[in-house]
């Protein structure tokens, strides 16, 4: 289908369900349910993806997007896609892997665009999960202090004649709880063993933090998110005395030699999708760039040092801008269900739940020059893009910025239906540690120990209509 034919469905759809009138106030039961609220199944506003398509549902450009414009977002995409190899070698645009490193290219922790996945058996390698760490202190610019034999990452892999850094081996122990109702669940808590250090002996007191990488939809729309939008959102000393306390880690920002607010990964480290990708190329695959000139290679690795590179920076600028407008450009896909009484009724069990306090539904995105697809849209992300205190059993105990060990960025749910069919598995939360919606809701604490056990006291049917929502999304 053409860019023209999918946006006249959009628009057609939308002004078939607008002429429909699609409110509600209860259920088919008759029991409180929500309404529909205008535009809500266009999460992406008018990027959305229409056409879903099933397990490519995550990789379409956004619906704007101008032909004239597809060329760079085709042309990023390769290059997320694609194995970076090792130098020197006869593909210029393309070496330089390593010489220790996470994965070969974006996408084999991305897969589709979407979510990664932490190893399935006890002795497999982990690719879609890594392992940032870091020691005691901060850097220059109060960020994490790494450690000085391994650096911010840990890297089980390395090219030729490089001795991978470790070997990661991820166990679990089982948590067993029940729901008032009496039915019972259990947790698997996720246990990194690290061994094999091949560089000398980890530092004694060690911060690990694992991360799955997350799927790459909607980005550019919540980096077009006005500032001010944000703070206003925040709430540090919870003045209002909800118990939520949203805060905004502000974070280096590489280029612009300052402090800003902090929008992405998983404790909001980093300003802004360049830097988000700039520090992926070089933490994950091993590539330098222009935010990121030096490989990854800590005094003791001097075999790293010394290794031959794909030149200086590795990947240029203009392929390093191609990937960004890519990850800028991939739209959030239509909502499924939305008018359904069952959603319905689970999307007032969830506001009623409290958790919409953090998980905020909707934003209108500001004027973005570089984006004007994205600019002025009405999205429905579900995120407060701030950081929250999630209990001590989520904790890394790692500080980044100002983003203390509890607390963790609010994750945006948009696409959160479609991830077991894109992905082939549904393993949520930052370290992948959840096996489904539900698990993932009741390893909630802190701030939203309230939400998750209004969740924990609800029927088997309330509770079934709640996820029902969330998978609509």
């Amino acid at each position: 289908m053409t860019q023209s034919k999918q946006t006249l469905s959009l628009k057609t759809m939308s002004f078939l369900l607008l002429s429909l009138g699609l409110q509600q106030g209860c259920d088919n039961q008759g029991t409180p349910a929500a309404e529909v609220q205008e535009g809500e199944w266009l999460a992406g506003g008018e990027t959305t993806n229409v056409l879903l398509l099933g397990s490519q549902a995550f990789t379409f450009p956004a619906a704007n997007l101008d032909s004239d414009r597809r060329a760079p977002f085709f042309s990023g995409d390769s290059f997320f896609n694609e194995n970076w190899v090792t130098a020197p070698a006869s593909t210029d645009a393309r070496d330089g892997l390593g010489p220790t490193f996470n994965a070969r290219a974006c996408a084999n922790c991305h897969v589709k665009d979407g979510r990664g996945i932490p190893p399935l058996e006890l002795d497999e390698t982990p690719v879609g999960v890594l392992l940032r760490i870091s020691i005691p202190g901060q850097d220059a610019h109060g960020g994490a202090l790494p450690d000085p034999n391994y650096g911010g990452q840990l890297q089980p892999f390395a090219t030729l004649g490089i001795d991978p850094e470790v070997r990661i081996r991820i166990r679990h122990d089982l948590i067993q709880g029940s729901y008032a109702d009496g039915e019972t669940y259990t947790l698997r808590d996720p246990i990194y063993d690290i061994d094999q250090a091949a560089y000398g002996e980890l530092h004694p007191e060690l911060r690990v933090s694992p991360r799955v990488a997350p799927a790459m939809i909607g980005l550019g729309l919540l980096e077009s998110i006005d500032r001010e939008r944000l703070i206003a959102l925040s709430d540090p000393n919870d003045a209002d005395g909800d118990g939520i306390s949203g805060r905004i880690n502000m974070v280096w920002d590489v280029s612009a030699q300052r402090l800003r607010i902090g929008r992405f990964g998983w404790k909001a480290e980093q300003p802004s999708l360049l830097q988000q990708t700039a520090a992926a190329f070089l933490g994950d695959i091993g590539i330098t760039s222009r935010l990121f000139p030096n490989n990854n290679c800590p005094a003791p690795q001097t075999d790293c040092v010394n290794a031959i590179t794909g030149g200086e920076p590795e990947i240029s600028n203009a392929l390093l801008d191609k990937v960004v407008f890519y990850s800028s450009t991939l739209a959030v896909p239509v909502r499924r269900n939305w008018d359904d009484p069952d959603v319905l009724r689970g999307k007032w069990l969830f506001n009623q739940a409290g958790c919409t306090s953090c998980h905020t539904p909707s934003h209108t995105t500001d004027n973005n020059p570089d984006f004007p697809e994205l600019s002025g849209q009405l999205i429905w992300p579900y995120t407060d893009m701030l950081l929250h205190d999630m209990g001590d059993a989520l904790s890394d105990n790692r500080p980044v910025f100002d983003a203390e060990g509890n607390e963790w960025r609010t994750p945006p749910l948009w696409g959160l239906g479609l991830v077991e069919q894109v992905n082939q598995h549904l393993r949520l939360m930052h370290d992948g540690r959840a096996h489904s919606i539900e698990e993932a809701i009741l390893w909630h604490g802190g701030e939203a120990e309230v939400a998750k056990e209004n969740f924990r006291q609800m029927n088997a049917i309330d509770r079934e209509k709640l996820i029902t929502f969330l998978e609509s999304l």
